[in-house]
């Protein structure tokens, strides 16, 4: 099977990040160009670091990154835009006789560029019609709307995901079918690929993202969040809302305690971790290593690295 093009997926604080590094490392020291594609949707923001975890350019190591900080904070992230972006750099560098390594814990950005999924088109009407519906109702009624039209891509949603929930039920309204606002049961793949899932037992990921969150606000969350204030952040659709920032605004407007935004933001990481452990084990064909198992770790390098070198 072809390895030009890697996708190293799973939850948040397995250390795809850094095996994508080792990787890329070992990848280069072959010959072979290499090139990370980000599939987080929070670090297509501009100034959204510490929340992210974004690696600095001085982290990176001098492999190239893509994806990356291509938004403004007032942007609206699409999976659709992002498909076509992630999937042109992708070409490019294969185009070009490298391997590309798609890393990142959004489930469906990384489905939107590995599978054959084509999003269905928008109707502003419809659109306006349900946010509003959203803003009068709140996403918890809507999420049981969806769940009594299509209960498997209401389970695939976070009932407090209002954007997520809109765009399932515009897609059904648009469409007639319940099962075109969620990806297909058997994927077609867009172009050969592997993909790398990182996993971690349950205790060992649950302390180590409590941790991680608290690291967050001592290097400078709320700093951080104000100085995106005046960009625009409490205006942006998604951006105002994502794991951590959210917490982080209220607390900077005064609506929350520090210590109650740290825990918010644990018990909704938790929970963001938990979905995509869902998400990603459903991907056939994967190759699963234990994050926490330092030889289990270096054999998968290994085997990659040799793969992409004979690709």
């Amino acid at each position: 099977m072809t390895s030009s093009l890697i996708a190293i997926v799973g939850a948040t604080g397995t250390g795809k990040s850094e095996f994508a590094l080792d990787l890329a490392e070992s990848i280069s020291s072959g010959g072979r160009a290499v090139e990370i594609v980000n599939a987080d949707a929070m670090q297509l923001y501009r100034g959204m670091d510490i929340g992210t975890a974004k690696l600095s350019e001085s982290e990176r190591r001098g492999i190239p990154h893509r994806m990356l900080d291509v938004l403004d904070v007032t942007d609206e992230a699409s999976a659709a835009r992002y498909q076509a972006e992630a999937r042109a750099e992708i070409e490019r560098i294969q185009g070009a006789g490298g391997v590309a390594l798609l890393v990142g814990g959004s489930g469906l950005y990384v489905s939107s560029v590995i599978h054959d999924f084509r999003f269905p088109g928008t109707d502003a009407g419809i659109r306006a019609r349900l946010e509003r519906e959203l803003d009068e109702l709140g996403p918890g009624l809507l999420h049981a709307r969806l769940r009594k039209i299509d209960a498997q891509t209401a389970a695939s949603v976070d009932s407090a995901n209002g954007r997520r929930i809109v765009r399932a039920l515009e897609v059904i309204e648009l469409t007639g079918e319940p099962k075109a606002a969620r990806l297909p049961d058997e994927p077609v793949p867009w172009h050969p690929h592997r993909i790398v899932h990182l996993r971690s037992d349950r205790a060992t990921l649950v302390e180590r993202l409590d941790r991680r969150v608290e690291r967050m606000w001592t290097d400078g969350l709320v700093d951080e969040v104000a100085g995106l204030v005046p960009l625009g952040l409490e205006q942006g659709v998604t951006a105002r809302k994502a794991i951590g920032y959210a917490q982080a605004l209220a607390e900077l407007q005064g609506r929350m305690s520090r210590a109650d935004a740290v825990a918010e933001t644990q018990q909704l990481t938790r929970v963001y971790a938990r979905r995509q452990v869902s998400w990603f084990k459903r991907y056939p064909d994967q190759v699963v290593v234990d994050a926490t198992d330092a030889s289990e770790r270096a054999s998968a390098l290994g085997r990659e690295a040799a793969l992409a070198a004979v690709d």
